[in-house]
């Protein structure tokens, strides 16, 4: 069994389902996931897209939803019996779950570890507890787990065996009808309802103040799998001319001379196409709030915390105001050398996420804790 929560999840999960399968072909998998997982091959017990939340307060007013999921996956445990029990981060109900498991004696590996590193440092001696085996993606993180005493690998970042430039940047902008010599700005919302309806208004204005400086401005929006066009639809006012597109989102990451993204998985996404950005971020207040308490990092955009230092602009909550983004990216946008420092920063972060093969390592890690012969 295989449990995610949310689209990131979902495209790992998916690219170490198929490397699991290509080692072991007559794996039967079942689990918690979305569309990428389904395709793989898992039997989805229950789809992401309506349990793509973020924020203490989003999940207060989403709890019976979420327990009602808890019971039906727990629940098929007690049916099935899986020989092992694989956690994708989503680590509230994840965690929840292991505790039950782990009473049956089936082997819990955890593979992409929560932000312990963030807020959660209390948690890692509860994980320590229930898995087997913790199978990490970011450098530092075998460091936090090795000294609470859990076999942990480091296998490097899967992202590095799907992330394709997919050709050089006029090329692409020409398939979605941008004419060479427009600046394309990317914006990157997030694949959460939550994100969407926080987070896009904001992308929205900040761009309208770009367009009204700087009219030859193109931009380009890819749609997450997790939310539908008629969501985004919603929010878009047509004078703007934001370009939707769907399942497009490297073809846009790499056209772009600049990304407006939400703090992610995508930040990282964006420094392995090397791709300038802004990070923006907002939640609850009350979630807000409650993360004020238990943030111990500086920065919390994956690509300033991977490279140790802010490499990149990061404009959180109160701070995430579209004028102060607007001029960031503006900045960026009519400064080459600025965006060629930056650039060069991102490929460091690269450098740190590891080699190619992250999903394969993990899954012959994941079929030894299980007891699996590798075919």
């Amino acid at each position: 069994m295989i449990i995610a929560g949310e689209a990131s999840g979902d495209l790992h999960g998916a690219n170490l389902v198929k490397a699991l399968k290509s080692l072991s072909p007559d794996l039967e998998i079942m689990g918690m996931g979305g569309k990428r997982m389904a395709e793989a091959g898992v039997n989805i017990l229950f789809d992401i897209s309506e349990i793509a939340i973020v924020g203490f307060g989003e999940v207060l007013r989403h709890i019976r939803r979420l327990s009602g999921t808890f019971h039906k996956i727990y629940r098929a445990v007690e049916e099935e019996g899986p020989d092992g029990l694989i956690l994708i981060d989503y680590p509230g109900f994840n965690l929840r779950l292991a505790e039950r498991v782990k009473k049956k004696g089936i082997p819990i590996i955890y593979y992409i570890s929560p932000q312990v590193w963030a807020w959660g440092r209390s948690r890692v001696k509860k994980i320590a507890k229930l898995v087997n085996k913790m199978i990490v993606i970011l450098p530092f993180e075998r460091e936090i787990y090795q000294d609470e005493g859990p076999p942990v690998e480091f296998v490097g970042h899967p992202l590095l065996d799907v992330i394709d430039p997919i050709g050089k940047k006029e090329e692409i902008a020409s398939r979605f009808n941008i004419p060479p010599d427009r600046p394309v700005v990317g914006l990157l919302p997030g694949s959460r309802r939550q994100e969407i309806k926080r987070l896009l208004p904001i992308m929205l204005k900040a761009a309208k103040l770009m367009r009204s400086r700087s009219p030859e401005l193109e931009f380009v929006l890819p749609c997450a799998s997790t939310i539908s066009h008629e969501e985004i639809n919603d929010l878009l006012n047509p004078s703007l001319g934001i370009r939707l597109v769907h399942d497009k989102t490297y073809q846009v990451m790499s056209s772009a001379q600049l990304l407006l993204v939400a703090s992610g998985t995508a930040t990282l996404e964006a420094a392995c196409l090397e791709t300038p950005m802004v990070v923006i971020y907002k939640v609850s207040f009350l979630s807000w709030l409650l993360a004020k308490l238990l943030i111990r990092v500086p920065d919390i955009g994956l690509v300033n915390v991977v490279a140790g230092r802010r490499v990149v602009p990061e404009f959180l909550q109160f701070g995430a105001r579209p004028g102060r983004i607007a001029s960031a990216c503006l900045d960026l946008l009519e400064n080459k050398n600025k965006r060629e420092s930056m650039q060069k920063d991102l490929e460091e972060v690269k450098d740190k996420l590891g080699q190619p093969g992250a999903s394969l390592r993990a899954a012959r890690l994941v079929l030894e804790t299980v007891g699996e012969k590798i075919n």
